[in-house]
């Protein structure tokens, strides 16, 4: 009975041992969830979602009320006087109290001009979101790229080794000589190299996406997945240029750039004029008995007016932040352009793969096999048949990654998703 209990306590450690051992299985993420993890693992956006939150709390700080001050004093204490023995018979308490007033709106200009520069960090951390997901989702691209090549390679060599398989029957029955059969074997030895080095390629791509979502999962439980082939664009030119001139996060910023460069300067102009200092102050004499109040208002002289350097300041800053706006306008617009024509060079070359190229392959590949096997093909029309295919096949791969490469790019210059 020990025995038994110990045999079985024995396996079912060994069994744990075993589960512990098993790697946890493969969760292939989409692009949608890739774009989440990315999101709340990267920290240049978590930083600087943090540098908006500053912006923000300026903007306390800028609307601010001056404030008040309030003065106590004890005056015509007398012990140097002619009765030394009575030093404050003739002293007075009193108290003032006084404030400045702000005018020409400066706390709303301030305040104004404090949400304009939480607009632009706004700006600025869409447009390194998108900088950040145009390099996320190329490395996405290329994961997707290189497994399609190691599907291509693994079915390229499963159907070379049944057409091993079929050709070492003939050689056994002797309808081929031993050389020709010996060249049929050197021959899988590049599919093996072309799977080898596309997995190579896959696992990567796959470090690299994980490096740049800062992510500490293993490659071998990594995996994304997604469509890896290319669908027709339903927009024009002209529609993804307005498009960017609406959306791009760089050219919001631009614009919101001139709109705070125009509030500073009215600021600038507001902080020229002068605020008056109210006052009230009172005061108790008990000998003789006297009680006062009095009120006062401080004007500063404008005798030299010293904003005159911020104003100019402000007054050029505008002028330099809308040449800045114009040249952000034309460089999104030529990066539209310049990707749209690289997608449209690059579908011109996928259409005929897709209508045609890739069914002749394999119709050449068929018929050149069938006719070897019957004798009325030479083994050299046979093995070049078989490379075309291949070559055929990653030439398709390599172009559709070349798409999804130039729609990225087209996404970039746009400034959101509009080629999926």
């Amino acid at each position: 009975m020990h025995r038994l209990t110990w045999q079985v306590s024995a396996s079912l450690l060994i069994a744990v041992g075993c589960m512990a051992q098993t790697p946890a299985p493969t969760q292939a993420l989409t692009w949608q969830e890739t774009q989440e993890r990315f999101r709340s693992n990267n920290s240049n956006l978590l930083a600087g979602q943090v540098s908006i939150e500053e912006a923000r709390a300026q903007e306390i700080t800028a609307f601010l009320r001056p404030n008040p001050d309030i003065t106590f004093g004890w005056d015509q204490l007398t012990p140097f006087s002619g009765n030394p023995y009575r030093p404050v018979s003739q002293s007075y308490l009193y108290w003032s109290f006084s404030y400045l007033h702000e005018r020409e709106h400066k706390r709303e200009l301030r305040l104004a001009s404090a949400k304009g520069a939480t607009a632009i960090a706004g700006s600025a951390q869409a447009d390194l979101e998108r900088n950040l997901l145009f390099s996320l989702r190329d490395a996405f691209v290329r994961v997707l790229q290189a497994k399609a090549v190691v599907a291509v390679a693994l079915d390229g060599l499963a159907y070379y080794d049944k057409v091993l398989a079929i050709n070492k029957d003939r050689f056994n029955g002797g309808a081929i000589a031993h050389v020709d059969f010996q060249r049929l074997e050197l021959q899988r030895l590049q599919y093996l190299s072309d799977l080898q080095t596309a997995q190579v390629n896959l696992r990567t791509a796959k470090i690299d996406l994980l490096q740049l979502m800062q992510d500490r999962s293993p490659v071998d439980q990594f995996d994304v997945t997604g469509d890896f082939d290319y669908v027709e664009p339903t927009v024009t030119a002209e529609e993804l240029r307005t498009t960017a001139l609406q959306t791009r996060p760089d050219l919001k910023e631009a614009q919101q750039t001139v709109d705070k460069a125009k509030t500073d300067y009215k600021l600038a102009v507001a902080d020229g004029s002068t605020d008056p200092t109210y006052g009230f102050d009172a005061a108790h004499q008990p000998t003789p008995l006297n009680t006062y109040v009095g009120f006062s208002v401080t004007i500063p002289l404008r005798v030299f007016d010293k904003n005159q350097g911020e104003k100019l300041r402000t007054q050029l800053d505008v002028g330099r932040s809308q040449k800045l706006l114009t040249a952000t306008e034309t460089a999104a617009l030529h990066d539209v352009d310049s990707a749209y024509a690289t997608l449209a060079s690059t579908l011109s070359l996928l259409r005929p793969y897709k209508d045609k190229y890739l069914t002749e392959a394999e119709e050449i590949r068929s018929t050149i096999r069938f006719s070897y096997e019957h004798g009325a093909a030479s083994l050299i029309d046979f093995l070049d048949a078989q490379n075309e295919y291949r070559t055929t096949r990653l030439s398709y791969l390599n172009l559709v990654g070349a798409y999804f490469s130039a729609a990225n790019q087209v996404n970039f210059a746009v400034g959101r998703e509009v080629i999926r």
